[in-house]
């Protein structure tokens, strides 16, 4: 670990940013992006795993079932057997390049040509991130009329582990929270977002445990309970999930030596005592 990793993975704790060089570099000129569309969960995984090594492919995301039902209003056209679907896109090499018609290839092989959009153009491209960012602002309008905060994961496992996580959070949220959650997410990282949409206290309560239950689980698969968003004040319960109260102590040793005052991000992953 360097002082950029330390610094960046320290959530406000450490230090501030006060100046920022960025560098940018050249946009790319051609890209193929597509929503795909499969009947089921499992033929959804088994695309996950046939296209994740796909060469300069920059997104591979996945929205369950309980998802396309909530964008399915926003969205009619979509397919109606749809029960799950995988966001791609993919940088090309030039326009017309072959790797388009592997991409029908595959989808053919999935069974999954005739119900996907796929497209080059920019506008198409625009178009399909519009639909992917659409679910979180459609789950924020349930949570408004719901009346209670929803409750969201952020846990990542290895890879290979990725489909035990995903079992994982569908027979426990199908046990309590039918028809009341979505998943969705980085699927090709193995990192995806559970939201629990609450509709009473007891539920909201049940969704904090069922939470806590998927972070331990999430550790014994070898992962990590947060792998995106950080933890901050509210989740700063999931850090000794993860490391033993020796590392936990390592860490705040860490900040009395940087924030001998402790005036920053006070509360946040540790308590403030004092000292």
């Amino acid at each position: 670990m360097d002082y950029l990793d330390l610094f960046t993975g320290s959530e406000g704790t450490l230090g501030i940013v006060y100046e920022a060089e960025l560098e940018l570099l050249p946009a790319s000129r051609h890209f193929v992006a597509g929503v795909v569309f499969f009947a089921s969960d499992a033929a959804a995984m088994e695309a996950v795993e046939a296209w994740r090594a796909t060469p300069r492919l920059n997104m591979l995301e996945y929205l369950d079932g309980g998802s396309l039902k909530i964008l399915r209003e926003r969205y009619p056209e979509m397919p109606a057997e749809a029960g799950a679907a995988l966001l791609i896109e993919q940088e090309l090499e030039q326009d017309d390049s072959d790797e388009i018609e592997q991409w029908a290839a595959r989808l053919e092989c999935a069974g999954a040509l005739e119900r996907s959009w796929f497209a080059s153009g920019a506008a198409d491209r625009e178009r399909f991130r519009r639909f992917r960012h659409a679910l979180p602002e459609s789950v924020n309008d349930i949570v408004r009329r719901n009346g209670f905060l929803k409750l969201g994961s952020d846990y990542a496992v290895p890879l290979e582990r990725n489909a035990e996580m995903l079992a994982c959070y569908r027979r426990a949220l199908e046990a309590s929270f039918s028809g009341r959650y979505v998943i969705f997410g980085h699927i090709g990282d193995a990192h995806v977002h559970v939201n629990i949409l609450p509709e009473s206290g007891a539920d909201f309560e049940r969704g904090r445990e069922l939470m806590v239950e998927f972070a331990r689980a999430a550790v014994t698969l070898g992962g990590t309970v947060g792998a995106e968003h950080g933890l901050g004040k509210r989740k700063a319960h999931l850090l000794g999930l993860q490391y033993a109260p020796e590392h936990i102590e390592s860490m705040r040793q860490v900040k009395r030596r940087l924030d001998p005052q402790w005036l920053l991000g006070r509360d946040t992953l540790f308590p403030y005592t004092g000292s």
